[in-house]
């Protein structure tokens, strides 16, 4: 076994693969660039050596500077992670020359699997069924659209070594090829320093589904059970789960054998993921292999009970697979949701910033139901534009995908962060979407349930009643802390009042407080429509998060303080609370409401990024769906287009600006 191993990556990952090798005695070395020096895993790892400047180009994606970390700790192995160098052959055999193990499959298999156009050939001479396209190399937009008319549309626009949504365009038209062929194909360059694109057909309402296969140095090889990965936004995973609401036991064997007889084809001998197209009837179809650790490989770590960084490490080593086929048992369920820099409102454009607070939930087991929190940033961390904006990944597993489910939902409620936008009122959202807790999943799903792109949801009637009755617990709680403020002139008296109103943003509801005791643990019995329940929680004011329960339901709401009351967001829920006195809200009804500022005759930058083009002059018409400018953030380009008819008035910014979220591009007569 290695006395020190490397891990060539940053982020999350880096800290997954330090917590399993300091569990196996292993110490480890991180690597980062400038924009990383106080990141988590640097502070993880027993030692830590500088690689470069911010630009992953220029740092973690160098092999020279990866091998030079290496021999000047002494580390007798490297890990790559995922992305970065995870999947490149000349990385693995570029370590090999210098005696330094690679943490994953031999050279042929990454060549042959790695890269999904000659994965797609060799599948097709192992007579694995695959998705009809074409797999030769395009040079051209015009030929792009050539071989698109030719297999038929809706078509795939794929980067050869791509991977997490990059490169990525589906097209319905000719004009979606043209275009989407030159987005792909630059995204590749920038992101992978690869720009050959292929394309597919695509298959309308597929699943996505995969097959974690794990194989060692001596034939051995594996499948741990399916991964459903088909909720996705621009063809990037969002949430996971193990196993699959689809696949019956013969589906899930088929498939699980098809994965393990690709990988003994090539002698895989390392964690490496099968990746499926499934249809509606269980058909499927092969997609490609990637030949590294998946983000979601929690899932089933969950469900099996088997470490893969572990088995990577141990394999990568020389040792024999410890488990069998037959060892293999998938037990409950396990949900994954991975929580993004990105802003739900704005279309989930990127946000990078400062995490002012970052306060997940606590990771524990407890009832059956275990949740599990893998994130590679602590409050205070930076997420900067230079690298994916993955902040963190929520796991929950339970007994059964109901109950993982609730699960996920209470543990997203109690995830607490500020500074930055992020999608965790989306995720929660989700949660509780009727089509996904049954299960009828599609890679479409956002799409088809969030056409116009997510907004807050507005609370149920049944959801109004208990954020009301959490406010006036939040109220009795303020002003009896206020009440023992030493100094206080006129200190309260007699009993609390007993009739209150709650306003939830335009709404008011009348609320009675039966009995109460302000004392912490407050607990108070209050009367809504008729009806009478307990409220009970430990809230102090200045407390991001309200914990306890309303009636019998566990209940986490997030609390914002706003001028004279707080913002409450709850299960994607996000609504402005005020408690009053009756007659404090009949005046309240009177008051005169602020309109925001008209901003509808300005493009305004959606998100910080950085200026590629601008495609339009002053004083041009433009028409609605025509190509405004393009920003980059987070290594993807956002095309901007214009939404109406108008005229150009004035341009306030250049190519090769970095944009500030709603810096005026330009304005419109």
């Amino acid at each position: 076994m290695f006395d020190k191993i490397l891990i060539a990556n940053r982020g999350e990952i880096a800290c997954r693969v330090i917590k399993t090798a300091r569990r196996m005695g292993i110490a480890t070395v991180a690597v980062y660039s400038d924009a990383d020096a106080d990141a988590l895993h640097v502070e993880m790892a027993d030692e830590a050596v500088h690689i470069g400047p911010p630009a992953a180009a220029e740092s973690y994606l160098v092999i020279d500077k990866i091998i030079a970390a290496c021999k000047q700790t002494g580390a007798q192995a490297v890990h790559p992670g995922y992305g970065f160098l995870s999947e490149r052959a000349e990385f693995a055999e570029a370590l090999a020359a210098n005696g330094i193990v690679f943490i994953g499959p031999n050279t042929r298999a990454i060549q042959a699997m790695g890269d999904k156009i000659e994965s797609k050939k060799f599948a097709n001479a192992a007579n694995v069924s695959t998705v009809p396209g074409y797999l030769g190399v395009i040079e051209t937009p015009d030929e792009a659209v050539k071989i698109a008319r030719e297999i038929g549309f809706p078509v795939m626009i794929k980067a050869s070594a791509g991977g997490g949504g990059k490169g990525m365009r589906i097209a319905w038209s000719e004009k979606e090829t043209h275009e989407g062929f030159e987005r792909a194909r630059s995204e590749a360059a920038s992101s992978f320093g690869d720009d050959r694109v292929f394309i597919e057909k695509f298959i309308e309402n597929p699943r996505h589904i995969e097959i974690q296969v794990i194989g060692d140095k001596h034939g051995n090889a594996v499948y741990l059970g399916e991964r459903e990965c088909s909720i996705q936004r621009r063809n990037q995973k969002v949430i996971e789960e193990a196993p699959s609401p689809l696949l019956d036991e013969e589906t899930r064997r088929k498939m699980g054998e098809q994965a393990v007889a690709l990988a003994k084809a090539v002698d895989y001998d390392s964690a490496g993921t099968v990746e499926f197209v499934a249809g509606q009837d269980k058909s499927f179809f092969f997609l490609e292999m990637n030949t590294r650790l998946q983000v979601e490989h929690p899932v089933t770590e969950l469900v099996t009970g088997i470490d893969l960084v572990e088995q990577m490490i141990r394999v990568a080593a020389g040792e024999k697979l410890a488990i069998t086929q037959a060892d293999v048992k998938l037990d409950g369920w396990a949900i994954e949701s991975r929580i993004y820099a990105e802003d739900p409102y704005r279309n989930f454009l990127p946000s990078i910033g400062r995490l002012v607070r970052y306060r997940p939930p606590e990771e524990e087991k407890h009832a059956g139901i275990t949740v599990r929190n893998d994130t590679g940033v602590v409050e205070g961390a930076e997420i900067s534009m230079f690298y994916d904006p993955m902040v963190a990944k929520l796991i929950t597993h339970a007994p059964d995908r109901a109950t993982a489910i609730k699960a996920m939902g209470l543990a997203l409620d109690q995830f607490v962060i500020d500074g930055i936008g992020h999608n965790i009122p989306f995720l929660s959202s989700l949660m509780k979407h009727p089509r996904w807790q049954s299960g009828e999943l599609s890679t479409s799903f956002i799409a088809d349930e969030y056409p116009e792109g997510f907004q807050p949801t507005s609370p149920t009637h049944e959801e109004m009643v208990v954020l009301a009755a959490v406010a006036l617990s939040m109220e009795v709680v303020r002003k009896d802390r206020l009440d023992r403020l030493t100094g206080r002139l006129r200190p309260h008296s007699g009993k609390l009042h007993r009739d209150w109103v709650v306003k939830l943003d335009k709404e008011y509801l009348e609320i009675e407080l039966a009995e109460g005791y302000p004392d912490l643990p407050v607990e108070i019995d209050v009367t809504i429509e008729g009806q009478t329940f307990p409220v009970t929680s430990d809230w102090l004011p200045g407390d991001l998060l309200w914990c306890g329960r309303v009636g019998h339901e566990v209940v986490a709401v997030q609390v914002r303080a706003i001028e004279n009351g707080w913002r409450l967001d709850w299960q994607g829920c996000s609504v402005d609370s005020r408690v009053m006195l009756p007659r404090t809200a009949e005046l309240d009804r009177l008051m005169p409401e602020k309109v925001p500022a008209d901003t509808s005759k300005m493009l305004l930058c959606p998100m910080p990024g950085l200026v590629i083009s601008i495609h339009v002059e002053e004083g041009e018409k433009v028409s609605a769906g025509q190509r405004l400018a393009i920003v980059e953030a987070m290594k993807m380009e956002n095309v901007l287009v214009a939404e109406r008819e108008g005229t150009v008035s004035a341009i306030k910014a250049a190519p090769g600006e970095s944009l500030a979220v709603d810096a005026v591009i330009m304005e419109f007569e």
